[in-house]
């Protein structure tokens, strides 16, 4: 694959992981939820504070989803700047996270939290990991096969909203008019 080419698919990827995420985590998709339009500001300040359940114990599923989904943000942010030094590939990754929580406050739409700014931090800077990692690997092919790997995922993630789409737009309203 032409450099050229392969320049333009991982920003066309990235572009794509951008839409899904802003969807995701402003909108809630592919779920639609509640908590994203009841007008009510909410910020939590006090890291890991809402991560436990009603026993008290800590629920790891909306952090590991956090870490998760920053992941690619992390291995994106090294395939288009691979020149930057490490710190400067983690500010892109905070400034988006704390973009995102100041947009949910603004706007009333879920719940602005530390907890999902430290988790996601935390989830780009193991993408950079994992970058250099497959880096050492797989040396100047890192990005063919980053890129080859991504679109696979982003096909079956696109096909996976998709699929959630028309469930609930034409299967359950049939169901539930």
């Amino acid at each position: 694959m032409k450099l050229e080419n392969r320049n333009k698919l991982t920003i066309a990827l990235f572009v794509v992981y951008m839409l899904l995420l802003t969807g995701v985590i402003l909108f809630k998709l592919p779920f639609y939820s509640s908590e994203i339009s009841d007008g009510i500001r909410v910020i939590n300040l006090i890291p890991f504070q809402g991560s436990f359940d009603d026993n008290g114990t800590i629920d790891f599923r909306e952090i590991r989803d956090n870490i998760l989904i920053f992941i690619p943000l992390g291995i994106y942010i090294c395939m288009l700047k691979s020149k930057w030094p490490f710190m400067k590939k983690v500010l892109p990754i905070v400034a988006l996270t704390l973009a995102f929580e100041a947009i949910q406050f603004i706007f009333a739409m879920g719940r602005s939290d530390i907890t999902d700014v430290l988790d996601n931090t935390l989830g780009g800077v193991i993408g950079i990991g994992i970058y250099a990692l497959l880096f050492k690997i797989f040396k100047n092919r890192t990005v063919k096969v980053v890129n080859i790997l991504a679109l696979v995922v982003t096909v079956c993630v696109v096909l996976y909203f998709a699929y959630l789409f028309y469930l609930s737009h034409f299967v359950m309203r049939r169901l539930h008019p």
